[in-house]
């Protein structure tokens, strides 16, 4: 018995003379970290939106637990570059409004001390009574993952959540949702440029070539050990031919595999390398 989640079976978007991606096939299995790599332009975003229900693919059909996609879902929940919070509510109120959808039967108090749970979770105890406009950029994107954890989602969908924050503050939220994560036992999907956030938080890595006709030309298990750490990550023994694999690709092979696929190449099975362990 298959204890996949997720299924992106042939997926392609298209435009008028434009073919952004195509026959991309891919699973996420329950718990499991999956982190797309790969240049602008290749469908990054899009992918991550199909998964979303916010886009529908041209070709293929994304499957969660055996059921196709047909929209957003609280099964599916998202957190954005930016923190997408209501400034009218306080860091407790917007949790609360994600916990009350999810769900509708549950009495006031009962939904409170489900978001004042959630943001302990993320260490934003003392900030639940403020509005977005007092918190910091790292504090508002914890109100952002507490958010999205509050309503137990199927999949976890993180469209480079960090990416605008200053470096430690960013190191220090790429630990916390890696030990996050870990605890719940959720299952995460997360598109990024940083080759060390992947490498820190992902079970499997995939490569995507450039666009136009992008494909996942190539997926990487990684297999550092965990827990891992921003501190530690570059002293693990296979940290650095991990690395310099996903750097070599990203530089180079990521432009001259783009096109048509060579010869013998499996779309539903695209070449695995196993490094880091």
């Amino acid at each position: 018995m298959t204890n996949r989640i997720v299924s992106v079976e042939g997926i392609a978007r298209k435009f008028p003379g434009l073919t952004v991606f195509q026959n991309v096939w891919f699973g996420i299995e329950r718990g499991e970290f999956v982190c797309l790599v790969g240049h602008s332009g290749c469908g990054k975003t899009t992918i991550l939106n199909i998964l979303a229900g916010l886009d529908t693919p041209s070709d293929g059909v994304v499957l969660v637990d055996g059921k196709e996609i047909e929209g957003p879902s609280l099964d599916r929940a998202v957190i954005f570059q930016g923190h997408a919070l209501m400034p009218w509510l306080t860091a407790e109120q917007n949790v609360a409004f994600a916990v009350s959808c999810r769900n509708p039967s549950w009495d006031k108090g009962r939904v409170r001390d489900a978001a004042r749970e959630a943001l302990a979770r993320v260490g934003l105890t003392q900030a639940a009574e403020r509005k977005p406009s007092q918190l910091s950029g790292g504090m508002k994107q914890r109100v952002g993952i507490a958010r999205a954890l509050s309503v137990n989602p199927k999949l976890l969908l993180m469209d480079e959540p960090f990416s605008a924050l200053d470096a430690l503050t960013r190191g220090s939220l790429q630990e916390e949702v890696s030990r996050l994560v870990t605890e719940a036992g959720q299952t995460a999907f997360m598109i990024t440029h940083d080759v060390d956030e992947a490498i820190l938080l992902a079970d499997r890595i995939l490569l995507m070539t450039n666009g136009p006709e992008a494909r996942v030309a190539e997926v990487v298990h990684n297999r550092l050990a965990r827990p891992r750490t921003r501190a530690d990550l570059h002293h693990m023994p296979g940290y650095h031919p991990l690395r310099d694999h996903i750097m070599d690709f990203l530089i180079t092979r990521s432009r001259t595999l783009a096109g048509t696929p060579p010869a013998g190449y499996d779309a539903r099975n695209p070449p695995v390398v196993e490094l880091g362990g």
